[in-house]
């Protein structure tokens, strides 16, 4: 999709994609056949810059044939750089500029609540981006307002744009911030599909919304592209495509 394009955020969508995907075929209440149902599930990619790995999740559980994914990013495409609700149903935030998408779920779980809904919402946010300020004003918000069916996931691949996320702003104590914010802090691993089920498992803690630190790695399990900050965005190619697919069929 990105060599055909000559656009996108590669690495990032090899951190998250495992994630997605088991979100969106296992784990949460979603209807293909039915995108707008009252009481489905939200989820949110405020890491919107990685739209390559949710229209791919999207398409293995029905939303639009798995064909059109290599329409990526094409003139009159639904399939923008960046979610677009307007043109997918089952897209529920249009994002891209970061800092936005806890907010935006805040907002989806508060509502949910005031309905008397089981809806969970769902957002996945980027370790980068939590260096925006919106983020910490929302958890506050989410915390007041107990917001227990609220999850806020971050792909924590420790790499942004050009540089390290330590180097660029720290974030670490990073659990200890969300616990005095007041969330429920929990960590899985990003690439095991039997421990992202099993944390997503298990109940919300009363009044309390849930943080993730799902550890990963950008670019995983390519060895070229592994925790390497240059293919954050970067087009493959030909060569690099063909060691990257044998590379997956191994590891298939």
């Amino acid at each position: 999709m990105i060599a055909h394009s000559g656009n996108g955020h590669i690495g990032g969508d090899y951190s998250i994609a495992d994630v997605l995907v088991t979100l969106m075929l296992h784990e949460l209440n979603l209807d293909p056949a039915d995108p707008l149902a009252p009481d489905r599930d939200r989820l949110v990619l405020s890491k919107g810059h990685t739209a390559g790995a949710l229209y791919i999740a999207m398409a293995l559980a029905g939303y639009f044939p798995v064909d059109e994914l290599m329409t990526f990013m094409d003139p009159q495409s639904r399939l923008n750089g960046h979610p677009n609700r307007t043109y997918i149903p089952g897209i529920e935030a249009n994002t891209g500029p970061l800092g936005h998408g806890l907010s935006i779920a805040v907002g989806s779980a508060l509502a949910a609540q005031l309905d008397g809904s089981p809806r969970r919402t769902v957002v996945l946010l980027g370790d980068g981006e939590l260096q925006e300020g919106s983020n910490w004003e929302a958890m506050m918000t989410a915390a007041h307002y107990k917001l227990e069916n609220l999850t806020a996931v971050v792909d924590r691949n420790h790499l942004q744009q050009g540089a390290k996320v330590a180097d660029t702003m720290g974030l670490e104590p990073l659990a200890d911030k969300f616990r005095a914010f007041g969330f429920t802090v929990r960590e899985m691993d990003a690439h095991n599909v039997d421990e992202i089920l099993d944390t997503f498992a298990q109940a919300p803690e009363p009044g309390k919304p849930t943080f993730i630190i799902s550890h990963s790695h950008k670019g995983h399990p390519i060895s070229f592209m592994s925790d390497n900050v240059a293919w954050h965005h970067h087009v493959p190619s030909e060569a690099e495509i063909d060691a990257i697919l044998a590379e997956l069929e191994e590891a298939k």
